[in-house]
């Protein structure tokens, strides 16, 4: 799945070099993400959208959707994004409907900290563990979350997520990126 982000860019006059600059990504990077050879993370994808100005939904979204429609994702009909070839990655559960500013996924986090790098973004997190069980890893401190768990917290504070025990995790992931 390759999200919308050339189509946005050139119509927003956009070049790859100053969106690169903007974001604090390479134009190697982002070239790969416009072809659909890579997908942006989440908090990758929150950069684009804040560089470019526009809604973080609209990076995924098919169309122009109406202001005074609504969303609905059949479990069969989700947009899948693989966060990397090691991990089954995340699937958005909402298009965009109005101006707003929550984006809910399902998240199957890996069984090991893949990234070595933490993930830190503006806004907030709200977890809830559907299946499976997660550990959640604030640098200083982890936390064991099991199924029907919820967590919110400040997505500024550095964070990764790992399954943990015999079942991948399924995660509801809520994050709201409030504009500055």
């Amino acid at each position: 799945m390759s999200i919308r982000l050339k189509l946005l860019r050139k119509k927003l006059g956009v070049t790859l070099e100053a969106l690169a600059e903007k974001s604090g990504m390479t134009k190697s990077y982002l070239s790969k993400v416009e072809r659909g050879l890579n997908t942006p993370s989440i908090a990758a994808a929150l950069k684009l959208a804040k560089a470019l100005n526009v809604k973080v939904e609209e990076l995924f979204s098919e169309d122009n959707v109406s202001l005074d429609s609504y969303s609905l994702v059949r479990s069969d009909e989700r947009q899948s994004l693989a966060a990397n070839d090691q991990s089954p990655g995340y699937a958005v559960l909402a298009h965009q409907v109005s101006e707003r500013s929550l984006l809910p996924f399902i998240i199957y986090p890996p069984t090991e900290f893949v990234d070595k790098a933490f993930k830190e973004h503006i806004g907030e997190e709200f977890l809830f563990v559907h299946e499976g069980q997660v550990e959640v890893d604030f640098m200083n401190e982890r936390v064991l979350l099991n199924r029907g768990d919820a967590l919110h917290f400040n997505a500024q504070k550095p964070h990764r997520i790992r399954s943990v025990g015999e079942v991948l995790a399924q995660l509801l992931v809520v994050v709201h990126s409030s504009e500055e």
